[in-house]
């Protein structure tokens, strides 16, 4: 499962302990660092191409997909997949 937000990490994160499936939380954790939303979800790795690439890599983690269709994504997307969390930096 994946929840993607324009707000914080915290509030999805609530009820992974109430999954029995594997989840994963994407959020922005704050505002001001940008001038748009649209820029914010890129900032903070929550627009619409991570949360594909972050769905595809918790259905590689499964097994359901090879890495082939990840790095595929990436390179679609553009994403620099080495990169350190722009929000960590």
């Amino acid at each position: 499962m994946i929840a993607a937000t324009d707000y914080i990490r915290a509030w999805p994160q609530l009820v992974a302990s109430h999954l029995d499936a594997p989840f994963t939380v994407l959020g922005t954790d704050g505002f001001g660092r940008s001038d748009t939303r649209a820029a914010l979800r890129r900032f903070f790795e929550v627009d619409r191409q991570h949360v594909v690439l972050a769905a595809l890599t918790a259905l590689r983690a499964r097994g359901a997909v090879n890495a082939a269709i990840c790095a595929e994504a990436i390179a679609r997307y553009g994403l620099d997949a080495e990169a350190t969390a722009s929000w960590n930096g």
